[in-house]
C-alpha cells in the first residue's frame, strides 16, 4: 500500500515539474524574442497640435487620502492643449478622500484649471471595472487614459504617447511603463521592483514585439473608446478588469503598442501584508481570465498554434503556483520513501530554472546604470517569491469557485512614502496580519523535516529544503514584525 501510494506520488511530482519547465521555457521564448527586437523600438509620429486627438484621464480611486492630490495635480499639469484632455476623478470613496479631492479641485480652479469632473456614483457596484464603465457613459473623448491613485505621470506623458494613435486606426490600446516612487524604502520594495521590471522591461517588449497576446496592467495604459466599446465594455466578472478587456479586444482584431521608454513612476507596497493582498487578487483575477478565455482564445483565427501557446502561457502566470507548492509539499515524502533513485533524472530540466534570475538581471542591466547594486536585493527577491507561493495557491483555488461571479475587489492600500520621515504605520490603510501567517510558519517546519530527510537519503536536495524553511520563516516574521512595529 505504501509502494503503490509512493509511486503516485512520484508519478505526480514528475509530472507537475514537467508542467512547470513547460511554463518556464516560455519565459526563455520570451527571452530570445526580446534579443532580436531589443532595438526595435517605435519612431514618435510628429503632430501638431491641432491635430492631437482629445482624451480623458479617468483616475478610478477608493479611499486614497495620501495620494491622490499628488495624482491630480500631475494631471492637471500634463503638457498638452488645455482644450484637448479632460479629468475625471471616479471617486468611489468613503473617507476623508473625498474632501481631499474637492479642496484639490478648488485649489486648482484658483490657478484657472477648470477641466476637471469629480464623479461620485449611488454605491461601488462593479468596483474599479464598474467605476470605470459609468465613467465611459460621461466620456465625450475618442481616447481614455487611466492612472490609479499612486502613479504619478510626468508631464510630457500625452505627448509622447497619443500621436501614435493617429498613425494606425486599429490600435485600441498603449500601455506604458511602471517606474517606483519608493524603490528605497524598505527590502521588500527593493524586491518587488526585481520583478517588477523583468516584466515591464523585458515580457512585455517581447510580447509586443513578438505580436503575442499581451495586456494593459491596469495604470499608464490609454485606451480607443471605440475598442472598449467593440470588445464588450468593462467587466467586474473577474478581479483583472484589464486582462480580461484586453483578450476580448485582442480577440476582436485590434492592436496594441508598448512603449517601455515611457515610465510612469507608482508606489510599490511597503507592507507585507498589502503585498500580499495585491498578489492574492492578481492570483485570483488571472486565473479568471484564464478560465474564462482559454477556450475562446484557442479558437480564434487572431493568433497562430504557438502564439495560442504563449498566451496561454500568459494567463497561467498565477496557475503556476499551486503547481510548484505541491512540487515542494511532495518532496518531503519521496525523500523519506527514497523515491528519488526510482524517478527519472530530472536535472536537466534544472536548467531551465535559470531563466526568470536571467531575466530580471537583464532588466537591471537594461534600465539601470547602477544595476550590479541593484541585484544584490536578488536573494530577498527569492525569499519573496518562494514564500508568497501559499497565500498565492490559495487565491488561485478561490477562481475556481462560482467563476464569472463578482467577486469584493480589495485595492492594495497606498500610503505616499516618497519623503523623508514618511510611515505607513500609522495609516488607517494599513493591514492586519492574515491567517496565512499561521500555514506560512508551518510550511517552515514541514521543510526542516525535509531538510532532515534529504540529509537522510539524499543530500543534493537538502539546499532546497533549506531554502523554502528560510524563506517561510522570514516572511512570516517579517509580516508580523510589521505588525508588532505598527503598534
Amino acid at each position: 500500500m505504501v509502494d503503490t501510494l509512493l509511486n503516485l506520488l512520484a508519478g505526480i511530482y514528475v509530472g507537475t515539474v514537467v508542467f512547470l519547465t513547460i511554463f518556464v521555457s516560455s519565459f526563455g521564448v520570451l527571452l530570445v524574442i526580446y534579443m532580436f527586437t531589443r532595438h526595435k523600438k517605435p519612431e514618435l509620429p510628429q503632430v501638431s497640435d491641432e491635430d492631437l486627438p482629445s482624451v480623458t484621464i479617468q483616475l478610478p480611486i477608493y479611499n486614497e487620502a495620501h495620494v491622490i492630490d499628488r495624482l491630480v495635480e500631475a494631471c492637471a499639469k500634463l503638457d498638452y492643449p488645455r482644450d484637448k484632455f479632460h479629468i475625471q476623478i471616479l471617486d468611489d470613496s468613503t473617507d476623508e478622500t473625498v474632501q481631499v479631492v474637492q479642496d484639490k479641485i478648488n485649489d486648482l480652479a484658483g490657478e484657472g484649471i477648470t477641466n476637471i469632473s469629480h464623479v461620485r456614483r449611488l454605491d461601488r457596484k462593479g468596483y474599479k471595472a464598474g467605476a470605470l464603465a459609468y465613467g465611459l457613459t460621461l466620456v465625450e473623448t475618442d481616447f481614455i487614459a487611466i492612472f490609479d491613485a499612486d502613479f504619478v505621470p510626468a508631464k510630457d506623458f500625452l505627448r509622447r504617447t497619443m500621436p501614435y494613435f493617429m498613425r494606425n486606426d486599429r490600435l485600441a490600446l498603449i500601455q506604458t511603463r511602471w517606474d517606483h516612487l519608493n524603490l528605497d524604502y524598505n527590502w521588500l520594495t527593493r524586491a518587488q521592483a526585481l520583478s517588477i521590471d523583468a516584466h515591464f522591461a523585458i515580457e512585455q517588449v517581447a510580447r509586443n514585439r513578438g505580436r503575442l497576446p499581451m495586456s494593459m496592467n491596469g495604470t499608464g495604459g490609454i485606451w480607443r473608446a471605440d475598442a472598449i466599446e467593440n470588445a464588450g465594455g468593462w467587466s467586474s466578472s473577474t478581479l483583472t478588469e484589464d486582462l480580461d478587456l484586453s483578450y476580448r479586444a485582442l480577440m476582436k482584431g485590434w492592436d496594441f503598442l508598448y512603449l517601455v521608454d515611457v515610465p510612469v513612476p507608482g508606489e510599490l507596497p511597503p507592507q507585507v501584508a498589502a503585498y500580499k493582498m495585491q498578489q492574492s487578487r492578481w492570483a485570483t483575477g488571472s486565473t479568471e481570465c484564464l478560465i474564462k478565455h482559454a477556450v475562446p482564445l484557442l479558437r480564434t483565427n487572431r493568433f497562430n498554434l504557438p502564439k495560442k501557446f504563449m498566451g496561454l502561457m500568459h494567463l497561467s502566470q498565477y496557475l503556476v503556483q499551486p503547481f510548484i507548492l505541491l512540487t515542494f509539499l511532495l518532496t518531503p515524502p519521496l525523500l523519506w520513501g527514497d523515491m528519488f533513485t526510482k524517478i527519472p533524472d530530472l536535472r536537466i530540466i534544472g536548467v531551465f530554472s535559470i531563466i526568470p534570475p536571467l531575466l530580471m538581471a537583464l532588466a537591471q542591466a537594461e534600465l539601470y546604470r547602477d544595476w550590479t547594486r541593484r541585484l544584490a536585493f536578488f536573494p530577498v527577491q527569492f525569499v519573496v517569491g518562494a514564500a508568497i507561493v501559499l497565500s498565492n495557491t490559495i487565491a488561485v483555488f478561490k477562481a475556481f469557485h462560482k467563476p464569472g461571479v463578482e467577486r469584493e475587489f480589495k485595492r492594495t492600500p497606498k500610503f505616499r512614502l516618497t519623503g523623508q520621515g514618511q510611515t505607513w504605520g500609522s495609516s488607517n490603510y494599513a493591514l492586519d496580519i492574515d491567517i496565512v501567517t499561521l500555514g506560512e510558519f508551518g510550511l517552515a517546519l514541514y521543510a526542516l523535516l525535509g531538510v532532515y530527510f534529504a540529509l537522510e537519503n539524499l543530500p543534493a536536495l537538502t539546499p532546497y529544503m533549506v531554502v523554502y524553511a528560510i524563506s517561510f520563516t522570514l516572511f512570516a516574521y517579517w509580516n508580523i514584525y510589521q505588525a508588532v512595529q505598527r503598534g
